[in-house]
């Protein structure tokens, strides 16, 4: 999946999502479990933002996405910053040598297309961690697919865009999401689309794929706080250590 429009307004879209708090729970998450420094990868890294934060932590950052068009955005912001961008889907991670954490942050989980996929790329980030590492993570949860994002549409609105993001909620408590972009040029606006499906794990079946692929669970927390998951949290923090 290219994500070619969506990357283009993906920073506009997520304008309220607060990067340096995040990146900053997320380096006290790993720093509270043995994981201050050392290289750390981060899954899929979009348009980079927390890749150039976790970097100004003084992480060695490797950051990995699926898609060139988001990549392409990356090496724009990190053009000058030691950070090693790979064009790579989670569930086929192949790197140079090991790291000694990762993260992958705000729902990236979500987009890998069923239980298998997301197995595998559990087991390709154990492949390449030092024992002892550390893995960081959220998810969307079930509840907020059900719930919070279901079959609502969401507008969002500026001075030169406007999205219409549309939902629809399959049998598997997957949202299919249906993105039209509407960007003023001149006194016309231009029109693109983008189509994905966010899918929806439970949490005991994230723990078991989780230890199949040989972490050991520290942590679930949720989202940006160190309390425990409640059954209307919207998203799920897990931190797994590398057996």
């Amino acid at each position: 999946m290219s994500y070619d429009s969506f990357s283009k307004y993906y920073d506009i879209l997520m304008a309220d999502a607060d990067y340096p708090a995040r990146a900053e729970y997320y380096h006290k998450l790993l720093s509270e479990n043995g994981a201050a420094s050392g290289i750390l990868l981060d899954l899929g890294c979009g348009t980079g933002e927390m890749s150039l934060l976790m970097d100004s932590f003084g992480y060695e950052v490797i950051g990995v996405d699926s898609s060139v068009e988001m990549l392409n955005i990356a090496r724009n912001k990190t053009a000058g910053r030691d950070i090693l961008l790979l064009n790579q889907p989670m569930e086929e991670l192949d790197l140079y040598g090991t790291v000694d954490c990762a993260i992958s942050a705000l729902d990236c989980i979500n987009h890998l297309d069923g239980k298998e996929t997301v197995k595998e790329s559990f087991s390709k980030v154990s492949l390449f961690m030092n024992p002892g590492g550390v893995f960081v993570f959220d998810v969307n949860t079930v509840y907020k697919h059900r719930e919070i994002l279901a079959d609502n549409c969401f507008i969002t609105e500026n001075d030169n865009l406007f999205c219409a993001w549309q939902n629809s909620l399959n049998d598997d408590d997957g949202v299919d999401i249906s993105l039209d972009f509407f960007e003023k040029s001149g006194d016309k606006y231009i029109r693109s689309s983008e189509f994905f499906t966010e899918y929806a794990y439970e949490t005991d079946d994230i723990k078991s794929m989780l230890d199949e692929a040989g972490f050991e669970i520290i942590g679930e927390y949720d989202d940006m706080s160190f309390e425990p998951v409640k059954a209307d949290s919207e998203r799920a923090v897990f931190a797994a250590r590398k057996r």
